[in-house]
């Protein structure tokens, strides 16, 4: 880890002149920030601390929805009683994240930071190939191993996975990302590699995550969270879906249905094929497998990777069907 300048910024206004700064970077929770400083993936110049400032920490839950400060910690937001009884996904995605003392030091903003866990992008010393690393350096995990590399999503240029959980039930629910002046989709937020895999979020320099939203729906009142991953602690997601759905006063009909998946495509997955071909459809077991196939539409694998397009359509009609049952 080389040395570096530490700032304390002790307004939201100056935490973002300070980040507009070549080569700085914000320090939050610090488990994301820390850890590449460690393995040489990042350097910063400057680190500009904003863990004193003000405000920034709130949870509010009411009929609109929920807002979330950034530097709320991942252990607070998961266990808030509002957030578990409205918006069970996202509370069952904090608690399957990380390990018990990440989530208690980790933020919510620096948790949509953090960046990819591939293997190739996080060992410069033995990999120096990396486009996400080194723009125009190359792709060691192309032809390499990857078993938990990305299906969808992917570019001739980067096929790594994006790690996290909460960004997925964020994406399935509608929830917007803000940035002081400017507020952004979070499924906007969250950018496909193409040909610029360094740029993995659509956050410009001197800008900071503030707060997230998400609106209150039905859906999402009665939604949840499966994550399949090798092992049940501190092991992420080979596949994963956030689901919400809302039925008719029938009980079996279904109104609205949001499905995002995790683990299998370089950002949150929105499958908006499986939404619409079950709207208006009888929840019935054969017909949510049939459309959970649409979920994994498109995919190429890259070997390994291949039990990935097998295994997200199961999840996700796993998760449907387990929302059903709850009916």
């Amino acid at each position: 880890m080389r040395d570096f300048s530490y700032l304390r910024a002790n307004s939201i206004d100056a935490a973002r002149q300070a980040a507009a700064l070549p080569g700085a970077m914000l320090l939050a929770g610090g488990t994301t920030l820390i850890d590449l400083a460690k393995c040489g993936v990042t350097e910063p110049e400057t680190v500009v601390d904003i863990t004193h400032l003000k405000g920034l920490d709130g949870i509010t839950v009411d009929d609109r929805g929920a807002t979330i400060g950034a530097l709320a910690r991942m252990s607070s937001v998961a266990d808030h009683a509002e957030i578990k009884s409205r918006f069970p996904a996202v509370s069952d995605a904090l608690w399957q994240a990380a390990s018990a003392q990440l989530r208690n030091m980790a933020t919510i903003g620096g948790n949509l930071m953090q960046r990819t866990r591939c293997p190739y992008f996080r060992d410069p010393a033995n990999f120096p190939a990396c486009n996400k690393r080194t723009p125009g350096s190359g792709c060691s995990a192309i032809g390499g191993v990857t078993r938990g590399h990305a299906v969808l999503g992917t570019s001739e240029a980067c096929i790594a996975t994006y790690p996290g959980d909460l960004a997925t039930a964020l994406v399935a629910f509608d929830a917007t990302v803000h940035l002081g002046d400017r507020q952004v989709a979070a499924d906007d937020f969250f950018l496909l590699p193409g040909t610029t895999p360094e740029r993995e979020h659509a956050i410009a320099p001197g800008e900071m995550i503030t707060a997230i939203s998400i609106p209150a729906s039905a859906a999402a009142r009665r939604s949840t969270y499966l994550k399949v991953r090798d092992r049940q602690s501190y092991e992420f997601a080979a596949a994963s879906a956030a689901v919400g759905i809302e039925f008719e006063a029938d009980g079996r009909t279904i109104r609205d249905l949001r499905v995002a998946l995790g683990g299998v495509a370089t950002k949150p997955w929105r499958a908006r094929a499986v939404e619409e071909a079950l709207k208006g459809k009888l929840l019935e077991p054969d017909t949510v497998r049939r459309a959970s196939l649409l979920a994994i539409e498109g995919a190429v694998d890259h070997g390994a990777n291949h039990y990935k397009i097998e295994l997200a359509p199961r999840v996700v009609a796993r998760a449907i069907l387990k929302m059903g049952e709850t009916a």
